[in-house]
């Protein structure tokens, strides 16, 4: 799924942290770097926090109901 202009990033972590399945960040090269690992949320991400926001990601969830709470949090954020 890709996820676009995500405003409130400490949200957005927010919601990673209460997934309870693996949540996945893919690259531009196809690699997958997993969001549940605060080491790849500070490190893999932080490039695209130096503007404030986050213009666009893909991620992959593996749990329906973490999907769910994704689609929540983009169509409320």
């Amino acid at each position: 799924m890709k996820i676009s202009n995500i405003k409130d990033v400490d949200k957005f972590f927010q919601v990673i942290d209460s997934c309870k399945g693996r949540v996945e960040l893919v690259t531009g090269e196809g690699d997958r770097l997993n969001l549940k690992s605060k080491l790849s949320q500070y490190v893999s991400l932080a490039n695209i926090f130096s503007n404030g926001g986050i213009p666009e990601l893909e991620l992959v969830a593996h749990e329906k109901e973490d999907v769910d709470r994704l689609m929540n949090f983009m169509i409320n954020s």
